[in-house]
């Protein structure tokens, strides 16, 4: 469902994103350990969504510093008790046994250097647009740009900040120079500034849509029967997150 990342330096290791459960994040631990002995110093979540930072709780053994975004840990405390239910739900008791909601121990307010020893990791918070808490992660020793959810591949996106942030974010990492991104869904690299075409086109194709409609006097409804439908055949799992993206954008685009 997510990409999980890690990155070692001649010091200690951070790791980005723990994917959606204890036992999965316990599979990228022990993935870690066959790497590098080195001490597992930070672990990064770059957005509060379930499948990025329910395996959190693997990597409680190390006493890491559980860094994020500071307006991370407001947002997933208040859906903490949703998240749990919902993807106990989803995962059945036995994949979802060990979750638990950890919240950051070390906040990041606009920008952050770690240090691994011998290469920097930059992390920076960005404008709301996936969500409000969206942070991402430039390893500087190789030029790679970590994205998290700001960047879907394959996967439709989901919009839970902004669209109009998100859209105005995209032209802003389309002008970046980085070696490759990793997204927070698809493939483990891609190349800017043609990985975020398709995610942008998407968006662009909703918005548009949604502006039309309000503007002939159109509701929500009809607007979810027919906003950026062409682009159905693009993406996996259109019919389960798009109807959400359409009613999120109406409710922010009915108040230009």
């Amino acid at each position: 469902m997510a990409n999980a990342g890690f990155v070692v330096g001649s010091d200690a290791v951070a790791v980005i994103d723990t994917l959606g459960s204890e036992k999965v994040g316990a599979e990228l631990r022990k993935t870690i350990s066959a790497v590098t002995s080195k001490p597992i110093r930070y672990v990064i979540n770059t957005h509060m969504h379930p499948d990025h930072v329910f395996g959190n709780a693997a990597f409680r053994q190390d006493s890491p510093a559980f860094v994020a975004n500071r307006k991370l840990a407001r947002g997933l405390a208040s859906r903490a008790d949703r998240y749990l239910e919902t993807n106990k739900r989803m995962l059945g008791p036995d994949a979802f046994e060990g979750i638990e909601v950890i919240l950051p121990t070390l906040a990041v307010d606009d920008k952050l250097p770690l240090d691994l020893g011998g290469r920097t990791l930059i992390l920076e918070t960005q404008r709301t647009a996936h969500t409000d808490n969206d942070l991402t992660i430039t390893d500087s020793a190789t030029n790679t740009l970590f994205l998290g959810d700001l960047l879907f591949s394959v996967h439709v996106p989901t919009l839970d900040g902004s669209i109009k942030g998100w859209l105005a974010l995209i032209d802003d990492l389309k002008q970046r120079k980085t070696a490759r991104v990793v997204p927070g869904h698809g493939p483990h690299a891609m190349e800017l500034p043609e990985a975020l075409e398709p995610e942008q086109r998407y968006l662009a194709a909703i918005a548009a849509d949604v502006r039309r409609l309000i503007k002939d006097g159109k509701t929500l409804e009809e607007a979810t029967k027919t906003a950026g439908f062409e682009e159905r055949d693009a993406w996996k799992l259109f019919d389960d997150y798009h109807v959400r993206n359409v009613t999120a954008a109406f409710a922010e685009l009915e108040w230009e």
